[in-house]
Formats: structure tokens, sequence, C-alpha cells
């Protein structure tokens, strides 16, 4: 079976350049600009056709990979490398994948790749046909993930704007007050103040704090030399960097898992699905709503929305007022926002009419988010079970198509 594969080096493969320095950038550009950290904006320019695939070649994403469906531009930080001799552009993207670039670089003031490196890699491909074969398995199921993501920005962009428009911008009442035709369903239009009171707020609302809202609580982290703590652990348990990679605000898992002795360590226990953290600290301002019972280290401040606010809603208020977050904390070493100094924070409450309103309106946009982050991750599992195995040839095409067929 492996015999069917060509023993060869990557340099027979693909041809590299260096990129160069990037024109200027600018939003509304045609050709994406791509540094060792994936796209870092837009150009009026192009220096490679599509497929192109882009490699990190210095610093801390030394050997990162992209490949641009597009014309783009590649910066100097990194290095373009175009098929060559027939061979398909994204099965090599897969296959470079599999030799862990990133351990490959050379020299003693700042290592990196370069291009002999990469040219010098021993490896072994079957025919430009199977490529392709194994390209579309794998490729289906990261076009798949895409689509979640981009269908995933639209939603929670459409419930972000939702929650600007009602409670940062007020733009009902402001309609309302400037004689301006309703723009919402009749019997919510009716809900809305046509009037701000003294204070500036909407007519009827009254003004509160978030602590008085919300349950705030932080978590601690149970000693890691005590394994009863922490061996075949189940809870999950999250610290600021399980948020840090987040592309959407849905905690799905944690990298750590802990025990029943452990959980009874943590003050604040087993936080309930449906609370939102915020990272209280290295940084302040990763959030997350939790959609499993997760318990949290003291790089945390967790809401439990058991009162008046729904999660969507304190989510979005997080975001709204970080520049006040910010403005509360304190610290020598880091930044860090405290429980006592969150919770005096000043919050708008609007009437529950409006808020049962919002929900409605919010969280089914936000349960399809949570449901294509659960697909894009089931998909992405099987991706990476099956890209070694056909990247090798231990798993031919017609087992893997029966494989992918019995997963999804």
């Amino acid at each position: 079976m492996e015999g069917e594969w060509t023993g060869t080096r990557v340099g027979n493969l693909l041809s590299f350049a260096n990129g160069r320095s990037s024109p200027e950038r600018a939003d509304g550009l045609p050709y994406p600009v791509y540094g060792s950290n994936g796209i870092i904006g837009y150009a009026s320019e192009a220096n490679s056709d599509p497929g192109a695939i882009i490699i990190g070649r210095v610093g801390s994403y030394c050997g990162s990979l992209y490949q641009s469906p597009q014309k783009c531009w590649v910066t100097d930080n990194a290095i373009r490398a175009v098929a060559k001799n027939g061979n398909d552009p994204r099965f090599l993207y897969y296959l470079l994948g599999t030799l862990a670039l990133n351990n490959r670089r050379a020299g003693s003031g700042q290592p990196l790749l370069n291009q002999d490196i990469l040219s010098s890699i021993p490896t072994s491909v079957p025919e430009p046909t199977e490529q392709r074969a194994i390209a579309h398995i794998l490729g289906t199921l990261d076009d798949k993930i895409e689509l979640n993501r981009r269908r995933n920005q639209t939603l929670e962009a459409m419930a972000r704007a939702l929650f600007k428009d009602w409670f940062v911008d007020f733009g009902p009442v402001r309609a309302k007050l400037e004689g301006r035709a309703p723009y919402l369903p009749t019997d919510l239009w009716n809900h809305f103040p046509d009037r701000f009171d003294d204070d500036g707020k909407p007519e009827g609302w009254r003004r509160s704090t978030i602590g008085a809202e919300v349950t705030v609580c932080g978590g601690s982290t149970p000693s890691t030399k005590e394994p009863a703590f922490w061996d075949d652990g189940h809870h999950h348990w999250a610290t600021p960097k399980d948020l840090s990679a987040l592309a959407f605000p849905v905690l799905l898992d944690t990298n750590r898992k802990i025990t029943d002795a452990g959980i009874a360590k943590i003050s604040s226990g087993l936080l309930p699905v449906g609370t939102v953290l915020l990272s209280s600290r290295a940084p302040i301002g990763y959030l997350a709503i939790a959609e499993v019972p997760t318990a949290i280290n003291q790089g945390f401040i967790a809401m439990k929305c058991d009162a008046t606010l729904p999660n969507v809603f304190v989510l979005f208020w997080c975001h709204e007022n970080m520049d006040a977050i910010l403005g509360n904390a304190n610290g020598s070493t880091f930044q860090e926002i405290s429980k006592s100094n969150f919770r005096p924070i000043p919050v708008i409450m609007p009437p529950k009419a409006i808020l049962k309103a919002f929900s409605e309106r919010t969280d089914p946009l936000y349960r399809h988010i949570v449901e294509n982050e659960r697909e894009s991750r089931t998909l992405a599992q099987l991706r990476d079970t099956l890209l070694p195995k056909l990247i090798s040839g231990e798993l031919r095409i017609a087992d893997a198509e029966k494989f992918a067929g019995a997963t999804q």
C-alpha cells in the first residue's frame, strides 16, 4: 500500500520564494495581505496567485500555514509556496501540516525557516489524481467549517447590532422623539418611550449596577500537586487561555478537567450552563458563555444570569462597556479587575417587556452559533483523524469516504 507513494523531497513538489514588504494597506482593497500570523490587512496589489501556500518563517508564528483561495500579497516575514510538476496545491498544504515545520527552524539569534530547509525535507506522495481525491475529502470538511465561521460572523453581528441599537444608541427612542416611522412591530414599538429623562436615559428606564443584576463570582486553582484534585477529572475547569482561542463567545470544552474533590476546593463550585465568563487579568476582556457546567480559576469574573438580565444581553453589555471595565482595573504587575471593582459598574435597565423581546430575537441567533460551533468541532476532529492517515497512505480513499460518511 505505502509502496505506491513516491519518495521525494518537498522541493520537488513546491517552489518557494520569500515574501516582500507589503504595499500600503487599507480596508476595502481587493487583495488580502498575509503575514506569518494570517491576514493582516488588504492591499491594491498581489504578489501570489490563488492557491499559494503561506508559511510563517520567523518569530512565534514560525511554521504557521495558510492557503489563499484568491490572489494575495505575502509579506517578508513569510514564505510563499507554489505547487509544481502537476502536484495538487491543496494536498500539499495538508502535507506541510504533517511535517512539524516549527521544529525545523535553524539559526541561533532568531531561529527561522528558510527555503533550503523546506526544500530538503523528505516525504512521499501519491500520484496527482489521488492527491486531488485526498484534498477533496479534507477540503470538504474545511469548507464546511469555514462556512460555519462565516455564518456565525453574520449571526453575531446581527445580535450585536440589535443590542447596540436598542440599548446603546437608543434607536427606537430617538426615532419616536424625532417623529420617524416605526421600524419595529407595533406592540414592541409601544414599549419604548418617546423621550429621555433629565439623566439622559430613556424615560421610565432605571439605573442600576451590574452587581445588583447578576450574581458575580470568581474561582481558584486547587493545588496542582494534589493528584486527587486532577487525576481522572471529568468536570470542566477553565482558565483564560481556554477563551483566548475562541472564534466566537461559546465555551464548549476546557483544556483541563477536575475531580469532585477539586470542585469542593473552589468556593464558586461548578457554574451552570449559561454563565457569562469574563477574563479579569492577563489580559482583561476575553468573553464567552459557558455551554457546559464549568469551574473556573482565579483569572475570571463569572456572571450567573439568575435575575432579570439574560446572558446574551450581559455578553454584549460587557463588550460595549469594556472601557469602563478596564477603567476600574488596577495592579502593578498586570492590570486586573476585581469583583469589588466590577460590581459597581452602572447598567441602564430597560423594562422586562423589552428584555423579553430582545431575548426572543437574539436567543435563536445565539443558539445557531452554538450549533455551528459544535458541528465545526466535530468536523475538525474528523479532519484531524483522517489527515495523517490519508497523507501517509495508511487510509485509502474508499475507506476514508466510508469513514467520513459514518461519522457525519
